[in-house]
């Protein structure tokens, strides 16, 4: 006679560990996602660096002598500049800031809509729960992934850096991690954490909330099934929705990330992501807060859409309910 240990052990392990296989089966999705379109991200980030106005304080030439460049130019110019393979500069530290955050916001969502929540009899999903999912979500996923996201905003600078005669700062991602801890200790490493989180807020809310809630309603509302093309278009509109609601969150979170510090961890450009907020809008005007959303959006909805479809591939032939 087999006892509730022994059939506990003959059970799959996607049901006997199921949020430790959700946190691996989105980590795995995410590296997947990460690895296509990172070049996009890349281009972003180098134009949310484009012009910043709070380099006049510190006498910083560079604002005055780089020209302005669009996405496809700078795209270009990292190209021709840097090297074909730069375009995956800072990609390491991006794969580990993603299998975390992605796995910690994954395993937070359900947990909270399934347990904390719960849907209704009908399998509904009131959209002001999973707006509040969404969004707690991001801010534990993203706090867990900062001291990652941090190294993948400097390294991803380091190129640009070189054109400009400067010192490159590291050596490779673990040389990244040592630097900043030994400058800034354990406070360094979650520098720029407070915009890092309002971003992974607004974008979660955009990204989780909508694909959640298009999903359900087209499987609720509409012929279609849980299938590979309700996937698609669900995930192309959490692409859109992420990147309008993101992109100021993101020009402030990368610009705090990347600044010079002082010995303490201090940042030298900016007191706070209002201080940031306010010196971009004033300095540069409103749009500076867009800058780079092309890119930023181009590369969320391929971002989304091979995550999403990747991730719910995996979870059925892992034997785990459908998102």
């Amino acid at each position: 006679m087999s006892v509730p240990g022994d059939e506990e052990r003959l059970l799959p392990l996607a049901q006997r560990w199921p949020r430790a296989s959700k946190f691996l089966l989105s980590g795995c999705a995410a590296t997947v996602a990460e690895l296509a379109t990172f070049p996009l991200d890349l281009t972003k980030t180098r134009l949310q660096m484009q012009g910043e106005a709070a380099l006049a304080r510190l006498g910083d030439s560079a604002r005055e002598s780089a020209p302005y460049r669009g996405m496809v130019r700078t795209a270009l110019g990292i190209v021709q500049e840097e090297g074909f393979l730069k375009l995956w500069q800072g990609v390491t530290p991006a794969i580990y800031r993603h299998v975390v955050y992605s796995g910690g916001r994954m395993v937070t969502y359900e947990h909270l809509r399934d347990v904390v929540f719960g849907k209704s009899e009908d399998k509904h999903y009131p959209l002001w729960k999973s707006v509040i999912g969404g969004m707690m979500a991001g801010v534990v996923g993203q706090f867990l992934a900062n001291p990652t996201d941090l190294v993948k905003v400097q390294m991803q600078m380091e190129g640009k850096r070189k054109l400009e005669g400067k010192p490159l700062r590291f050596r490779g991602v673990h040389h990244a991690f040592a630097k900043i801890l030994a400058e800034g200790g354990i406070r360094g490493l979650w520098a720029g954490w407070v915009p890092n989180i309002q971003r992974a807020a607004l974008v979660n809310m955009g990204d989780l909330t909508t694909y959640d809630t298009v999903k359900h309603y087209l499987v609720l509302n509409t012929s279609l099934e849980d299938n590979i093309m309700t996937h698609m278009l669900s995930s192309l509109c959490s692409g859109l929705v992420a990147s309008i609601l993101g992109t100021p969150a993101d020009v402030i979170k990368s610009r705090i990330m990347n600044q010079p510090r002082d010995k303490q961890g201090r940042g030298l450009l900016y007191k706070s992501s209002t201080d940031c907020l306010l010196q971009a809008v004033q300095g540069e005007g409103l749009m500076s807060l867009y800058k780079g959303f092309l890119p930023s959006w181009l590369r969320m909805t391929p971002w989304s859409m091979v995550f999403w479809l990747t991730y719910e591939k995996i979870r059925q032939m892992s034997g785990v309910s459908p998102f």
